[in-house]
């Protein structure tokens, strides 16, 4: 009996060290490192970009047959593929992003976020990589608005949180407009066309291409009363500071090589990315 519990206990131990074996040879399997590409002290678990958009920003950020899809959307996802990141996209309204992107909850949003004196306060952003226009739109038979100075007693629809609207309130300083705000776009052109509110404000890109997909009975009223640059906005943070580089350098890139020109037109048919001036 002793000799078999002598036995028993040699090669318990010995499955014992197996196991510990097994466990520390894990320290060494290229599966738990950085993926190749990574930056130096990057886990494969950090390259993950947390994207917001809205998903409902046609022709930027909008869900077609459940895939999210349009030039933002192409832009980053082109830009993280370079880079080594997987992108998980998160989705909710326009100001309800910029509220995750400062508590910390998202890394970016793509969603034309334009660059202002208000947001780098709280953001680092990217280098320009559009620009956007802040555009009235009217019912196609409405020949009394044909600028800002028309808008004064109306009834002016915008999506809550975006710059759009702030660039209006700042034509506006007697507050003579009445703006009514949306979560999202969906709605204001058709109650714009309906008669049911006097205008609509946003981006000219996204109006030209809107109009033109739905077939609405609507026009630009005059041309876009400020020109605004549109970047990737990131935390002030060593971590984002990183990857704020990396997308300036991938941006160049993608300039240089026509990328960007050429998703533009895909959606647009014209270069977006190129400075407009107002006039």
């Amino acid at each position: 009996m002793k000799i078999a519990k002598k036995g028993f206990l040699s090669l318990t131990m010995t499955a014992v060290l197996l196991v510990l074996s097994a466990c520390g040879s894990n320290a060494a399997n290229p599966s738990n490192q950085a993926s190749p590409g990574a930056a130096a002290g990057t886990k494969a678990s950090d390259k993950v970009l947390r994207i917001g958009a809205t998903g409902q920003s046609y022709p930027f950020a909008y869900k077609e047959a459940d895939k999210l899809q349009g030039f933002d959307v192409e832009v980053v996802e082109t830009i993280a593929s370079k880079l080594g990141y997987k992108v998980e996209w998160q989705l909710s309204e326009f100001s309800g992003l910029m509220a995750q992107l400062e508590t910390g909850k998202l890394d970016t949003v793509s969603n034309q976020v334009a660059v202002t004196d208000e947001r780098k306060q709280k953001f680092d952003f990217t280098t320009t990589y559009a620009y956007a226009g802040s555009q009235i739109v009217v019912k196609n038979d409405n020949n009394d608005i044909k600028s800002v100075k028309d808008l004064k007693g109306k009834t002016v629809a915008g999506v809550l949180g975006s710059n759009h609207v702030k660039n209006l309130e700042k034509q506006d300083p007697n507050k003579e407009i009445k703006i009514k705000t949306y979560e999202t776009q969906e709605g204001t052109l058709n109650d714009v066309a309906l008669g049911r509110i006097d205008a609509y404000v946003n981006s000219r890109n996204v109006l030209l291409a809107q109009i033109k997909r739905n077939g609405l009975p609507l026009k630009l009223a005059g041309e876009p009363f400020v020109y605004e640059e549109v970047g990737f906005p990131f935390q002030k943070d060593e971590k984002h500071q990183k990857i704020k580089e990396e997308f300036n350098k991938t941006l160049e890139q993608l300039r240089q090589d026509g990328t960007l020109k050429k998703l533009s037109e895909k959606y647009f048919s014209d270069d977006i990315t190129v400075k407009l001036q107002a006039k």
